[in-house]
């Protein structure tokens, strides 16, 4: 597996980040000030964007693995992976998500913690609502991992 840092040109990578987040304008919220990571085994496999949130935070903003290859220990390499790349200069990775069986539980199994929610934040700030797994997401929640 190989990585590329995307410096240029990162909504060539739209429809990866839509499997994400789902809103194209709360994308474009983080995507350039954020590090985007695309994963590579032959063909890409996976990407995530990152940003720097100030006192030793890094944040994953953002985080998919192609549908194709789900399942398969990608995205808990690519979680793995950005916790050798920034231990050194961060102190906390965190996360948010929404409340739901399907992404609480792989970060958790990553090693993060829940710590805080922010109640509504899908209904308040997305257009539409969002399903995951059957069920609405409503609640933003955060999770970290202490690098």
């Amino acid at each position: 597996m190989y990585v590329k840092t995307i410096t240029d040109n990162k909504k060539q990578y739209i429809d990866l980040l839509l499997l994400a987040d789902e809103q194209e304008n709360m994308i474009d919220k983080y995507l350039e000030r954020g590090i985007l990571f695309a994963f590579f085994e032959d063909d890409i496999k996976g990407i995530c964007v990152v940003t720097d949130e100030g006192n030793k935070i890094i944040e994953i903003k953002n985080i998919a693995v192609v549908s194709k290859y789900q399942r398969n220990g990608y995205g808990k390499f690519i979680i793995n992976w950005l916790t050798q790349k920034f231990k050194y200069k961060y102190d906390i990775m965190r996360v948010g998500t929404g409340e739901s069986n399907l992404t609480i539980p792989f970060y958790e199994s990553c090693g993060f913690e829940r710590y805080d929610v922010i109640k509504n934040f899908f209904i308040d700030y997305y257009d539409k609502p969002i399903f995951e797994d059957g069920k609405q997401l409503k609640d933003m929640v955060y999770l970290r991992k202490f690098l």
